[in-house]
């Protein structure tokens, strides 16, 4: 739509970062704050740790229904739930949570938090350090055990002694088995999805292209760019990282029937216009670089690329026999990124697992968030084999 003098309507710039920041709404976060820093497994510490985090259902008196959702790369805590002041996007799994749904929150306590080094309410390079200035480039390096352990600490001030359910997929999934690896203890059951046991050359080259862009962007400042203004953050390094990674989390068949080579609507790409898949690529890094944190995204991917599960535990083979919750693992037919290979060798290795499951997806990698009656019928399948938990009023 035009303005009233015939011109295109000027875009708004981007903040430098899509970060959610102090004094913005809270919509459905709660926060829990750590009481002492943080030890890191590289043997630093990380002071004033804070998740935020969300719920749905409650907690049943002897806390027997408990379950901890957790998100991949972009994602955040929003799980459910309409878009709103404080969340830019509607919930990424929302079809799976609610009254009768497969998690159905009359019967179970939905606990989900944006991972340690995140940018929507938890502390990440976003975030202020203790002086008050941000940590920006100086955020320590991560990996995915340093954020179960403050994922851990959230399950203690929750009072969650056990999960009846641990489930996430992608980097959502390499958080759900270092839970189970490392507090076999507390995990009652675990759905792994779309997800491996170490990241694979191929993962950590698609992702490192994706940093090499980042700082790239002129605007990256070594990191330090957060109060830079509108329209002066490393938008065009972290839309870069996107289409790349997005052209990785579908499959060329998908792309293929979607778009061909057909030019954009109006467009001539012989004349300076688009093809309809780069169109396709813009709207999503538009999109990223309104919501998300161009340092978060390099503190998770590095976190993704060091995840090794048997890291000083004897290899892949011997961390995974330490896991002893009733476990699925599915993998995605098209998915190239995380391929079916990698699920089975998590199914293999795991004593309490079942064989793997195949998720029928024409979406690729992005199956796991789209495929949702699939995902819900493992939910049920593991959840139905949990004692059910003491009766919850939800009035």
């Amino acid at each position: 739509m035009n303005t009233s003098d015939g011109t295109p309507p000027r875009e708004i710039p981007p903040p430098a970062t899509g970060a959610w920041q102090e004094g913005d709404p809270p919509g459905r976060r709660e926060w829990y704050h750590r009481a002492d820093p943080l030890p890191l497994e590289s043997g630093g510490l990380l002071p004033d740790v804070r998740l935020a985090y969300e719920t749905w259902g409650r907690l049943a008196p002897d806390r027997s229904n408990a379950v901890l959702v957790l998100h991949a790369l972009t994602g955040d805590s929003h799980v459910a739930g309409p878009a709103g002041p404080g969340h830019p996007t509607p919930g990424w799994w929302d079809a799976l949570i609610g009254p009768g749904r497969a998690l159905d929150t009359d019967r179970w306590f939905v606990v989900a938090p944006n991972v340690l080094g995140g940018c929507q309410g938890s502390t990440g390079p976003a975030s202020p350090r203790p002086d008050g200035r941000r940590w920006g480039g100086s955020f320590p390096r991560l990996t995915q055990r340093d954020q179960v352990v403050a994922e851990a600490g959230l399950a203690d001030a929750l009072g969650i002694e056990r999960w009846a359910l641990v489930l996430g997929g992608s980097m959502g999934g390499m958080r759900a088995v270092e839970w189970a690896v490392s507090h076999p203890e507390r995990v009652a059951s675990l759905l792994l999805l779309a997800s491996t046991g170490v990241a694979s050359a191929e993962q950590i080259a698609w992702a490192t292209a994706q940093l090499h862009a980042i700082r790239a962007d002129p605007h990256w400042r070594g990191g330090d760019y957060h109060d830079a203004g509108p329209g002066r953050g490393p938008h065009a390094g972290l839309g870069i990282a996107r289409r790349l990674a997005h052209i990785t989390y579908r499959c060329a068949e998908e792309l293929d029937s979607r778009f061909g080579n057909r030019a954009q609507d109006g467009e001539d790409p012989w004349l300076g216009g688009r093809y309809q898949v780069e169109s396709y690529l813009d709207h999503h890094a538009a999109k990223l670089v309104r919501r998300f944190d161009a340092a978060s995204y390099v503190v998770l991917a590095e976190a993704m690329n060091a995840h090794d599960i048997g890291r000083g535990r004897g290899g892949t083979r011997a961390a995974l026999a330490r896991v002893t919750a009733r476990t699925l693992v599915a993998g995605v037919d098209s998915d190239r990124l995380y391929p079916l290979g990698q699920q089975e060798e998590l199914a293999a290795g795991i004593p309490s697992a079942d064989r793997l499951r195949v998720i029928g997806s024409p979406y690729g990698h992005d199956g796991f968030l789209l495929e949702t009656s699939q995902v819900g019928a493992l939910v049920r399948e593991l959840l139905d084999d949990v004692r059910d938990p003491v009766a919850v009023s939800v009035g």
